[in-house]
């Protein structure tokens, strides 16, 4: 009888679960992986050459499109790297704003996660109650920068405006009439803090309903179980960060650890998991919703009772309002200085980071005293992650693999910027 040889095979980069552009190319002796060699860059941006070539104020919406699911994260570190380097103070409103956007981002972020992982094992259901779900925050996105996705709303100094006062109604059309366009308008009676509170209140609900679809159930449990198992040893000695590294057991999140923002003063919990596989990692970022959905109730509460600034006055950096620019003639050079040039940043150099929802991404800038940045350098955790493919899956099945890029949770355009 002829013996089986390993061969070789290309999973992605059209493969639904391959997540749009990862080329895995695998070794196999029979369904069994011997080796997995993840190829990128076939969505290459050039984000951080590019940014080398604008003013600092114009590379914001480039960090919407690196982790193109966590936006404001990627806007927060970026924006977080020039107030260092510029020495500005944020105004408190701002800070607390930008813990709640951080926060719905996280929601938004395992949201998506979590209904592209249960459609990569076969949940399908599950995708319809999530996008249903991310439906009512992505309003909130568009609410406060006029975008679904591309915000570009965290500026140096704060934030490009404030909360808007009333959230906006559907309008009726042939879709949506009737009784199905009061419930959709159930909620955006008031402003967006009231908006939030109802769906504050609701979320928990809906995620017991993920979790009644999931969590017990034995077809999802015998992909996830014991699947793609990392040590606590091998997270650290990979360099993981989030859920990743929280999924084996390390307790380790740059909110506690080391706080920006506002999170030194709001109540939350880090979820950990035991054995560090697919399991761990999908009940750490189950729980990690609720804990989100926390900290937004408290971050609502103290905007209803603080009004304030939004952004530092300091026209050098941020911009006058369109009133005083249109009546003062000082301000109107400023606006256009701003947004023809930019502004200087002091020579030096600077590390910022922020928890997002797939990991720490960090941004790396140095300045040579110009209106751009000498160079720009992104740590994103997808990149990190994905590097450890190969250690993790030999053994595995081929299906398991699935599960394991499922639970890495990588979005391409972080891994090739």
């Amino acid at each position: 009888m002829q013996e089986i040889k390993s061969y070789t095979m290309n999973f992605g980069p059209q493969h639904p679960a391959a997540h749009g552009v990862l080329r895995l190319v695998l070794e196999l002796d029979g369904e069994t992986v011997v080796r997995a060699d993840p190829h990128v860059g076939l969505l290459h941006r050039a984000t951080e050459k590019l940014a080398e070539s604008k003013p600092f104020n114009q590379s914001i919406g480039y960090m919407d499109r690196l982790d193109y699911v966590s936006m404001m994260c990627n806007e927060h570190a970026y924006v977080r790297a020039i107030e260092n380097l510029l020495g500005i103070e944020v105004p408190d409103r701002a800070q607390w704003i930008r813990t709640l956007f951080d926060e719905i981002t996280r929601i938004l972020n395992h949201l998506m996660w979590l209904g592209s992982n249960g459609l990569d094992l076969g949940a399908m259901a599950l995708f319809l109650y999530a996008f249903r779900d991310r439906e009512e925050l992505m309003d909130c996105y568009e609410a406060v920068s006029g975008a679904r996705m591309h915000a570009t709303y965290y500026r140096p100094g704060g934030v490009y405006r404030d909360l808007p006062e009333q959230m906006p109604r559907y309008n009726e059309s042939k879709w949506r009439k009737g009784k199905d366009l009061a419930r959709l308008n159930e909620w955006r009676g008031g402003s967006m803090l009231d908006f939030l509170d109802a769906f504050c209140a609701d979320f928990p609900r809906r995620v017991d309903e993920y979790e009644v679809l999931l969590t017990e159930n034995r077809i999802w449990k015998q992909r996830t179980v014991d699947i793609g198992i990392v040590s606590p040893e091998m997270a650290l000695a990979w360099g993981m960060s989030g859920p990743m590294l929280r999924g084996s057991g390390i307790e380790w999140d740059l909110r506690k650890k080391q706080p920006y923002a506002k999170y030194a003063e709001v109540d939350f919990d880090i979820p950990v998991g035991v054995r560090g596989d697919c399991y761990d990692r999908y009940l750490v970022r189950i729980e990690e919703m609720r804990q989100s959905n926390r900290i937004i109730k408290q971050c609502v509460d103290w905007l209803r009772k603080n009004p304030g600034p939004v952004i530092a006055r300091n026209f050098k950096v941020a911009p006058p309002s369109r009133v005083e620019m249109k009546r003062d003639m000082e301000a109107l050079i400023h606006h256009f200085k701003l947004f023809s040039e930019g502004y200087t940043v002091p020579a030096g150099d600077t590390y910022a980071a922020v928890e997002a929802p797939k990991g720490e991404f960090g941004v790396y800038l140095v300045s040579d005293g110009a209106n751009k940045p000498f160079r720009l350098h992104c740590r994103a955790p997808s990149f990190a992650h994905l590097s450890s493919m190969d250690t993790i899956v030999r053994g595995h099945m081929l299906p398991d693999v699935v599960a394991m890029i499922g639970t890495y949770d990588v979005v391409f355009g972080e891994v090739d910027r």
